[in-house]
């Protein structure tokens, strides 16, 4: 299939979110000499993720997001401090972790010159815009659209209505969404027609069976596909 656009998503796609979340919530938790722990660890990324599949969901917006995760949090271990002021730090902190996925940098060189890119995130824009200065693979994305400021979420198709406008409306044939999440990236894209691939590392099982296009386990294996 001769795509034209290629949209990534941005966290666990191209760039490591793990390592960032862990580094940012360490910094946090020490700025403000917090006992810091693996357990509250693992227990704000299970919290985290319930409050993202809420906002994907359109139940919540982001600011009951930023807030609510780390207010749960605080109550599930008796912590004292102010979930709106952790927030801004773990937030700042976020948007200095680039790290990005095995593979990318190399991937993105290679099919710079041959296919137009953009980034389409649910992402926090602040954490966005601060993480896409530091890193070496702005220049390769012709845009980067932040559903922040676009005003709608993927999987929403008013998201993809923006997308395609912006870009032009290329033929959805010519178009191939590239993302780690089933309920965003995935989902969003076969509801709006268009080719979708699936970066799954872990192997991850598809409950739903979403009639997904493509499946790679590592970034570089897009070449095969375009």
């Amino acid at each position: 299939m001769p795509y034209r656009w290629l949209l990534f998503d941005a966290d666990d796609t191209l760039f490591d979110y793990q390592i960032a979340e862990e580094k940012s919530i360490k910094r946090a938790f020490n700025l403000l000499n917090l006992p810091f722990n693996q357990e509250i660890a693992g227990a704000y990324r299970v919290i985290n993720h319930a409050y993202w599949a809420k906002f994907e969901n359109g139940r919540i917006g982001l600011d009951e997001l930023r807030i609510g995760r780390f207010s749960d949090l605080f109550k599930q271990f008796s912590i004292l401090a102010d979930p709106e002021a952790f927030s801004e730090l773990y937030l700042t902190g976020l948007g200095l972790v680039a790290d990005l996925n095995p593979g990318v940098l190399e991937t993105l060189k290679e099919i710079d010159s041959t296919h137009e890119m953009a980034i389409i995130t649910n992402g926090i824009t602040q954490v966005q815009h601060s993480r896409m200065a530091l890193s070496p693979i702005k220049s390769f994305f012709k845009h980067i659209f932040i559903s922040e400021e676009i005003g709608i979420s993927k999987p929403a198709a008013g998201f993809f209505d923006h997308v395609f406008k912006t870009i032009g409306n290329p033929s959805k044939q010519e178009v191939l969404v590239i993302g780690d999440s089933l309920t965003s990236d995935m989902a969003g894209g076969i509801n709006y027609g268009l080719d979708t691939c699936w970066y799954n590392p872990r192997g991850l099982e598809n409950p739903k069976q979403l009639p997904i296009t493509y499946q790679i386990q590592v970034i570089s294996q897009i070449l095969e596909i375009i």
